[in-house]
């Protein structure tokens, strides 16, 4: 019998955690080119990288920072997930912030694909300091940079994983944590 219980708890809670795993990678995913970017590796970069500030303030902020932010930002959904965060960080410090940045990420992310809408419709004209920025080939990188904010944010939003989606720890290793095994069993 607790075989068969321990083989339901784990696949019912495989099928529910998958999301915060796939807003896991989409941060990481999301953090690793900047990075590689801040050390000046042009690959994968969603314009003219010979044309984009190197060595500024800018960059610092628009490559490590942002790099940081996404990496740190990848512990969030794993904490939803995970007993390491769904035993010793408190409900509410991990929904709210991870609804907000949900939003902020939704928001973000169909903006952009929004103003390439609007571009390609020709409802909107780049400024001229921004048009050859938008015309280079690299720029369809964007698509996929700001697809990762798309689908990373329902993946970590509460609604997608809930701290009350974790795992359900067995009853015997609430009670007797140190062996999983009742001191009248343990013979």
């Amino acid at each position: 019998m607790s075989t068969h219980t321990t083989r339901w708890v784990g696949t019912h809670t495989a099928r529910r955690t998958w999301p915060g795993y796939v807003a896991a990678a989409a941060a990481l995913a999301y953090a690793l080119p900047h990075f590689w970017w801040g050390a000046g590796i042009g690959a994968a970069f969603p314009g003219d990288f010979a044309a984009a500030p190197h060595g500024t303030w800018e960059a610092a902020i628009g490559y490590w920072a942002m790099g940081a932010v996404a990496a740190v930002g990848a512990l969030l959904p794993l904490a939803l997930v995970r007993r390491w965060g769904a035993d010793r960080i408190p409900s509410p410090l991990l929904t709210v912030p991870a609804a907000l940045a949900a939003i902020g990420m939704t928001l973000w992310g169909f903006t952009y694909f929004a103003m390439q809408y609007l571009l390609s419709a020709g409802r909107v004209v780049s400024a001229p300091e921004f048009a050859a920025k938008d015309a280079h080939p690299q720029a369809a990188w964007g698509l996929f940079w700001y697809g990762l904010f798309v689908r990373a944010s329902p993946s970590a939003s509460p609604p997608g994983i809930a701290p009350g989606q974790r795992a359900p720890r067995p009853r015997h290793e609430a009670r007797w944590p140190c062996s999983g095994v009742p001191p009248s069993l343990a013979g």
